[in-house]
């Protein structure tokens, strides 16, 4: 099962008021279990820079059914997956992306946030996620 564009639309509009509430501008892509696009939306004055970046954290959550802050303590010097970063054509794993699941717990999508900090690019993702019904 998939994320609907219906889902998708809810997650980015929940992101904005968040994003918005914390007063940051924020690059928001929402993606579904295969990590396609669904639905994407770039806050008026977000960094260029960032589509890009919350694209591959979208899908990086997608990927590995995770959420990106999980990811980055695996990625580290010495840990068990440093350097995955380059694989795929380019993964993002520092937080930002979040995976979207049903009722069920079955990842259907993942969101992706890139424009501020990483804690607060979290907190917006973590918000559109939430949104998903």
């Amino acid at each position: 099962m998939n994320i609907t564009l219906a889902q998708a639309e809810a997650a980015i509009a929940a992101a904005k008021t968040k994003a918005a509430a914390i007063d940051t501008k924020m690059d928001i892509c929402v993606v579904d279990a295969g990590s396609n696009l669904v639905a994407f939306a770039r806050m008026d004055g977000a960094w260029i820079g960032s589509v890009d970046i919350s694209f591959k954290k979208a899908k990086t959550a997608a990927w590995f059914t995770m959420d990106t802050a999980a990811l980055s303590p695996l990625v580290q010097p010495g840990q068990p997956l440093y350097n995955i970063e380059h694989s795929n054509g380019g993964l993002i794993t520092f937080p930002g992306g979040v995976a979207i699941k049903n009722a069920a717990g079955e990842v259907i999508g993942a969101i992706g946030v890139s424009g501020s900090t990483v804690e607060n690019d979290h907190t917006v993702a973590e918000a559109g996620a939430a949104a998903v019904k």
